[in-house]
């Protein structure tokens, strides 16, 4: 039941004239590694920070974003790149590769009159706004009390239902040790 629904989950990603091929695939990558990367859909150009006029975006701002998902995302960087995990064991920057697909998708097309909505990896539109507002926003890892154990949030991260951001991978802002020992000692 929970592995209909962890694919079913994967494909809403995609046209229905694509399930019957994709499902068994995902099916296969829930059962071998514990959750759908969707690794066929891994971009296979280099993940690095590049110049910021190297991307297609119409704003500086959402160009700004795109360079730092592929940083977080840089094999000299991430902890687990092809799996979209930046630090930690599992601070994920998104859940899945059609997640990235879409997001920097949605960054090419966004205007300075719009803000994208981000729950837990999965890009949830462009909505107007207006250029002094954030052009994005983020929330990650959305559970209450009585159902955040490990357990609950592997299920949930398993069903593909949400992430961890940790304290900077989620947010795609994630400078590397330093920046995490720096924001922990501020906090304390």
């Amino acid at each position: 039941k929970e592995t209909k629904l962890a694919v079913a989950n994967a494909l809403r990603y995609f046209p229905t004239e694509h399930h019957a091929k994709l499902a068994p695939e995902f099916a296969e990558e829930l059962k071998t590694r514990g959750h759908i990367y969707m690794e066929r859909f891994r971009p296979r150009y280099t993940m690095k920070a590049y110049p910021i006029d190297k991307y297609p975006a119409k704003t500086v701002q959402a160009r700004a974003i795109q360079v730092m998902i592929m940083n977080n995302l840089d094999r000299d960087v991430a902890q687990f790149p092809y799996d979209l995990i930046t630090y930690g064991g599992n601070g994920s920057v998104l859940s899945n590769w059609a997640q990235y697909h879409l997001l920097m998708k949605y960054l090419s097309e966004m205007d300075e009159d719009q803000t994208i909505a981000m729950y837990s990896g999965h890009p949830m539109g462009l909505f107007p706004s207006h250029p002094e507002a954030p052009r994005v926003v983020i929330t990650n890892g959305m559970v209450i009390p009585n159902y955040s154990s490990r357990e609950d949030y592997d299920k949930n991260y398993a069903l593909g239902n949400t992430i961890y951001g940790q304290m900077t991978a989620g947010s795609y802002c994630y400078i590397g040790s330093q920046g995490i020992v720096h924001g922990t000692t501020i906090t304390l």
